[in-house]
């Protein structure tokens, strides 16, 4: 029975393989080619026209893929007056045939030519480098938008969680997978090989990511985590190059230090919240005496509201001092805590988007810090300050309930009269 199984495996690949270079010469053009996909040909030679359309559209020049994603918003639309007239029989006649009309046509082709598009090995990682065009795309043309929503509809679908696979990430890990963690960090800068070995070696550094079976080699998320002492205050003392290695076992502190998104294409497809919770289950098990579980994180956005608030008559010449650099560290702490629990958006929600991220997951601010990242990046988007955000296990289900419903600031008592202190009074030269 083995044998005969692997013998079908076998004469399949083969076929396969035949397909698709007979697909080669295909003289037809990548139009043509995606309306027989949607065809009756695509049921019987899916996988071959496929894997062409995928291969036709990697060769096309830059006006070309316009042309196409145009193509795919206008001629694979929905047919909006048979919809109105489907869905006014349905409110007539609320039959199961009249609703899977009804389904069918609500459903522009387009999505069911990016699910035939998904047959071939590589199929789901092209699909993803091809949203990144899409996204370009946008900027330019915003009725693409329609486009764009059926194709992260199906992206939310095959990237939900029961598809993502957790794994830790050491100095063993394969060094394709290893160059990739250096090139996606987007937080903290990995330099060389030697600091990415601080990072992951050490018996008090852990590294996680989220990986997806259609793109083993290609990491989606990762995060970088800290075992220490006590919460830190500085990212500096956290990836010093003199620092003495604590062992695992005696961490008191699980420190969330940098989060990287690696797909551009799955751009808008939340996975840091699930990866957090997971990460935070994986270290309770192996590291069960973890008593605090924080992020020492960015403020990317502050700067940029200190540059809005210089005429405020409340705190506008502690601002200007605080961009110029010449304020107190207790000013930058203040100016810091009045930004993350008072700047809000039209809709309500922090300015801040890392904010945003944590306080959505359940997390609380706990405290900030001056001179917490002196590198220039820092200094440049937030004047050196950085802020931790708890997750307490007790309680994120109930912040995150509020943040959902009320968009409200969860954020320790010394926060809060942090962000309440009374200003110095200066006087602007």
């Amino acid at each position: 029975m083995q044998r005969n199984r692997f013998l079908g495996d076998l004469l399949s690949q083969l076929f396969d393989r035949r397909s698709y270079m007979r697909g080669k010469d295909d003289t037809r053009d990548i139009f043509e080619l995606c309306q027989a996909l949607l065809s009756a040909e695509g049921q019987v030679s899916g996988l071959r026209l496929a894997a062409t359309i995928l291969d036709r559209y990697a060769a096309l020049e830059q006006n070309e893929k316009t042309a196409f994603f145009q193509f795919l918003n206008n001629e694979l639309d929905i047919d909006a007056q048979q919809v109105a007239r489907l869905a006014t029989e349905y409110a007539k006649t609320p039959t199961p045939a009249v609703f899977q009309k009804l389904s069918t046509a609500s459903e522009p082709k387009r999505q069911e030519l990016f699910r035939r598009l998904n047959q071939p090995v590589g199929a789901t990682q092209a699909l993803v480098a091809m949203r990144v065009d899409l996204l370009a795309r946008l900027k330019e043309d915003s009725d693409l938008a329609r486009t764009n929503l059926d194709l992260v509809h199906l992206l939310r679908s095959w990237f939900n969680r029961g598809f993502l696979v957790l794994q830790q990430i050491n100095w063993d890990t394969s060094a394709r997978i290893l160059d990739k963690i250096v090139a996606y960090e987007a937080v903290h800068h990995i330099n060389d090989l030697d600091d990415l070995r601080r990072r992951l070696y050490p018996p008090d550094r852990r590294c996680f990511a989220f990986f997806h079976p259609a793109m083993p080699d290609e990491p989606l998320i990762f995060v970088e985590v800290a075992l220490t002492a006590d919460i830190p205050g500085s990212i500096d003392s956290v990836l010093s190059d003199h620092r003495t290695p604590l062992d695992a076992d005696q961490a008191k502190t699980a420190v969330f230090y940098s989060i990287s998104n690696c797909q551009k294409g799955l751009a808008g497809i939340s996975f840091g919240n699930l990866l957090i919770k997971q990460v935070v289950s994986e270290l309770s098990m192996a590291c069960p005496q973890i008593e605090s579980y924080v992020t020492l994180s960015p403020i990317p956005g502050l700067n940029n509201w200190l540059a809005t608030q210089t005429e405020d008559e409340r705190h506008g010449n502690t601002a200007q001092s605080t961009l110029d650099g010449t304020a107190t560290s207790e000013e930058v702490r203040a100016m810091a805590a009045r930004y993350l629990l008072m700047a809000k958006r039209d809709d309500g929600l922090p300015v801040d988007p890392v904010a945003r991220f944590h306080l959505g997951n359940g997390a609380m601010i706990h405290d900030v810090h001056a001179n917490a990242d002196t590198s220039p990046n820092g200094a440049a988007q937030s004047s050196g300050a950085m802020v931790n955000y708890l997750y307490d296990l007790t309680q994120v289900e109930r912040n995150h309930e509020r943040f959902a419903m009320d968009a409200a600031v969860v954020a320790s008592r010394g926060m809060r009269a942090l962000s309440n202190a009374t200003l110095a009074t200066q006087t602007k030269e």
